[in-house]
């Protein structure tokens, strides 16, 4: 069976250009190859893009940690003052959701269409200017698509713009402050169906599946990495860290690591930040710079959004502002993070103080339609709060949302808005760090350790660089994908089953010598608990 190689590679190609590399002498023996049908060139051809390095006169500077990212960060706020009673941050978080919701529903039918198409179709339905949801087009869209359209809606139906919130719920829900990137990826194993995935998210969930985990998910034959996927992730991370950009920007971090690298990480940072400041401000211009204040200076998302806010202080016709977007950004892909964060800075900029122009703005701009919707519905509605939005775009939805998330497929929205309110509360107080141990060496892991799952107990060794070997009293094998993040702590292993073996995912942390978390395999997750060996 052939690999992802000979689907990709054209595609990695243009990723790799935009990403400063000089791919003109691999274009033509990528074309060649390709025509010659070779699969063991085109995958040394695959290799050799991947490995090329920045050009050295590339005007940006896009690394994928958390640590570089914030070293390049602008001056920002990081949190301000956010006291609200819990009717008043249930409003705001309710309007959230809600406002997600309806945006998303807009755009879902002409998902993908260009604005031409779009405004062709109003013109011939006579619903200019667009002040309602749009009207079904036989023929013109799937049947499926009429549960989001004018006099048809009766819910939120499924889309993956409303399935990520919910995945984000649950893993906040379990982890909390100790959220990771293998957090995010087990709740997507165990919860998420993966033909209801795509672009970036199905490249991961196979590279999870195959035994790459976060961060070489994001990157491991995944041409998509800087496309749009992680933004439309990042709404759960700011209803639950209100005026607190800083944090909502590192929650969105580890969700986005599992599939994205540079702008596309940066574009989920960027929106969660703006919803945690949306609770604060209402400012639609300081909401953007404080989401920019949580993405490097110098990246093209940075520049693209600087670029729209300067087109949009210069008119008042937002289809002039679209124009020089497309003029600029239109040769990135239609679902790609850095041209869809202009036409949401776009929607949101002319929706400042009314919702219904900020959602039929970023819709009627045409590419990503339904995620661009969404977005901008968010951020508005998080802004404006639940009791101030059009009983005509969020009336309809009756309170109920369907999803594809495993035991959550049939939703109560105010019901998720009270579980994101409970999150929002536990997270309000940073927990102090636990101290390391003074014979550690630096590393809280280092040393050796009893894991207990059940009846089992596990011996497990760590080197003070994070190297590990694992006893189940069958044999000593290796720890793979070891990271430590101050108290975080996650690797993989193989459990022997007698002549086979199956592979458990650790996430959790240490706490002095107490090392608790839960082991997930094949879907399923158990608690755990270990303690250092004493000899």
């Amino acid at each position: 069976m052939r690999g992802p190689e000979r689907q990709y590679i054209k595609q990695e190609l243009t990723q790799r250009r935009e990403e400063g590399c000089d791919v003109d002498a691999l274009e033509p023996q990528i074309d060649q190859a390709l025509a010659d049908d070779a699969d063991d060139n085109i995958i040394r051809l695959y290799d050799t893009l991947v490995a090329l390095d920045v050009e050295g006169d590339f005007p940006y500077v896009e690394p994928s940690t958390l640590e570089e990212i914030k070293a390049l960060r602008p001056d920002g706020p990081r949190r301000m003052d956010a006291n609200f009673s819990d009717e008043a941050l249930m409003d705001r978080i309710f309007g959230g959701w809600l406002g997600r919701a309806a945006g998303c529903a807009l755009g879902k039918p002409v998902e993908g269409w260009p604005r031409a198409r779009i405004d062709d179709l109003l013109e011939k339905s006579q619903a200019l200017p667009l002040d309602d949801y749009l009207p079904f087009a036989d023929g013109q869209m799937s049947n499926v698509m009429r549960t989001c359209t004018r006099g048809n809606i009766e819910f939120m139906d499924r889309d993956d713009d409303m399935d990520y919130p919910i995945l984000g719920l649950l893993a906040l829900e379990n982890k909390g402050h100790d959220l990771s990137a293998r957090t995010m990826a087990n709740t997507w194993l165990s919860r998420m169906p993966f033909f209801l995935l795509y672009t970036a998210e199905r490249n991961a969930y196979s590279n999870f599946v195959q035994g790459y985990w976060p961060p070489e998910s994001a990157s491991h034959r995944n041409p998509h990495r800087e496309w749009i996927g992680a933004q439309i992730r990042a709404d759960i991370f700011g209803y639950v860290t209100p005026g607190w950009p800083e944090k909502a920007a590192e929650l969105a971090f580890q969700d986005a690591s599992i599939s994205h690298v540079k702008n596309g990480i940066y574009g989920e940072m960027f929106v969660a930040a703006m919803l945690a400041a949306a609770f604060v401000s209402d400012d639609i211009e300081e909401i953007i710079a404080i989401g920019l204040s949580e993405i490097p200076a110098k990246c093209r998302l940075s520049e693209a959004v600087k670029d729209t806010l300067e087109w949009c202080g210069s008119t008042d016709d937002w289809e002039v502002v679209w124009d020089q977007i497309a003029e600029k950004y239109g040769h990135y892909s239609g679902v790609h993070t850095i041209n869809n964060a202009a036409i949401v800075v776009l929607g949101l900029w002319f929706g400042n103080q009314d919702y219904e122009a900020g959602i039929v703005t970023a819709v009627r701009g045409g590419w990503d339609t339904d995620c661009n919707g969404a977005t901008v519905g968010s951020i508005l509605g998080l802004k404006f709060g639940a009791k101030h939005l059009p009983k005509k775009w969020v009336g309809v939805l009756n309170d109920r949302l369907l999803s594809s998330v495993r035991d959550c497929n049939d939703n109560v929205i105010s019901e998720l808005a009270e579980r994101t309110l409970k999150v929002a509360r536990q997270l309000e107080v940073e927990p102090e760090p636990e101290p390391t141990p003074a014979d550690v060496e630096d590393s809280p892991v280092a040393g050796r350790w009893l894991l207990h799952l059940g009846d089992s107990e596990w011996k497990l060794e760590f080197a003070s660089n994070h190297t590990g070997k694992f006893n189940d009293g069958s044999g000593v094998t290796p720890l793979r994908n070891v990271t430590v993040d101050g108290q975080k702590l996650t690797f993989t292993f193989d459990l022997d089953k007698g002549g086979w073996s199956i592979e458990l995912s650790f996430d959790g942390k240490v706490e002095g010598d107490r090392m608790i978390g839960e082991c997930t395999a094949s879907g399923a997750t158990f608690p755990v608990e270990g303690k250092r060996a004493t000899a």
